[in-house]
């Protein structure tokens, strides 16, 4: 592979005219630097992306970090992402895996978007204590470096349950999330306090971890368990698919009318059930982009505060109220 020594010796100039030159400086004539990017071209010249980091501080590409990229939840946060970078010059590096987070120290990417349960806080403040900066989907830190832009989980669960017993359910089973997640331990607390606000409710948990099999899972326990109609939340969209799903090829229990299903986060494979999945809608998009517009300016100096996605209730025909039943 060619070097700038070797265009250099090829060009009959010096390395740091080379480098003027590659980098479009003025401090060469426009002859020169013309002759000596042909040459580099001719040699098929690449530069050394850490040379140049090193150099410039500066390497226009922003990484996100997730625990993984199952389901269908990712696409449209990560479009929001990109969106918004691509606007303003930035290139996005999408990374999942321990070995990845080395690009976080050796300042390969110029900052941090995190959704993933197995950065523990404290590897996340010792990034932050040597100033690299870090904006955070699924947690609290409290650092100058790190800011986070979080999902209304309080709100959202509680609209969901407020629902369901609006429609006269007592009975509700409440599908759980990966016991690390941030998000679905303030979704399972707001239905334990949503519960406890209404006693004459009973909520049976059961275990999830937001996949779709685990849906499945939940559902034929609560079709075993199955005496009359109930209503069942699971707390992400991917569960309540893989619920309705089992349901429907499973058992002849039929959705909206001996099952009352909701779920969270209106992912696209969701709103072609029929009947409709009632489910938690927010916009991914915006999530990314606001998360995204935070980052920046916190590369930039300017100051920045934590930002909330807010959430509204889609009502779909997988819920319906217990007078309807026949």
């Amino acid at each position: 592979m060619a070097s700038i020594k070797d265009i250099a010796k090829q060009a009959g100039v010096s390395i740091s005219t080379v480098s003027y030159a590659l980098n479009g400086s003025d401090k060469v004539t426009k002859e020169t630097a013309a002759k000596i990017l042909q040459i580099a071209e001719e040699l098929h010249y690449v530069p050394h992306a850490a040379a140049r980091l090193l150099k410039k501080r500066q390497s226009n590409l922003i990484g996100i970090f997730l625990t993984d990229f199952s389901g269908n939840f990712y696409g449209d946060l990560l479009q929001g992402v990109k969106e918004y970078l691509s606007g303003k010059g930035y290139d996005l590096l999408v990374c999942s895996g321990e070995k990845s987070r080395r690009l976080i120290p050796e300042r390969m990417i110029d900052g941090a978007i995190v959704l993933d349960v197995t950065f523990s806080d404290k590897e996340l403040l010792q990034y932050a204590g040597k100033g690299h900066k870090t904006v955070v989907l699924d947690r609290e830190l409290a650092h100058p470096n790190v800011n986070q832009v979080l999902l209304d989980n309080k709100a959202g669960a509680t609209l969901a349950m407020e629902y369901l017993l609006e429609q006269g359910h007592d009975k509700i089973y409440a599908v759980t999330g990966p016991v690390g997640s941030y998000d679905a331990k303030q979704r399972l607390r707001a239905v334990r306090q949503v519960a406890e606000r209404a006693p004459h409710a009973r909520v049976v948990e059961l275990p999830g971890n937001f996949s779709r099999a685990s849906g499945e899972a939940a559902a034929r326990a609560i079709s075993e368990d199955y005496d009359r109609p109930a209503a069942v939340f699971c707390l992400n969209d991917e569960m309540a698919v893989g619920a309705y799903r089992y349901f429907t090829t499973h058992t002849d229990l039929k959705i909206g009318k001996h099952i009352h299903l909701i779920g969270f986060d209106n992912i696209e494979l969701a709103q072609f059930a029929r009947p409709r999945l009632a489910t938690i809608d927010y916009s991914m998009r915006k999530w990314g982009a606001i998360a995204s517009e935070q980052l920046l300016k916190m590369i930039a100096g300017q100051p920045v505060e934590a930002e909330r996605i807010y959430v509204s209730l889609i009502q779909g025909e997988s819920v319906d109220s217990l007078r309807s039943v026949e």
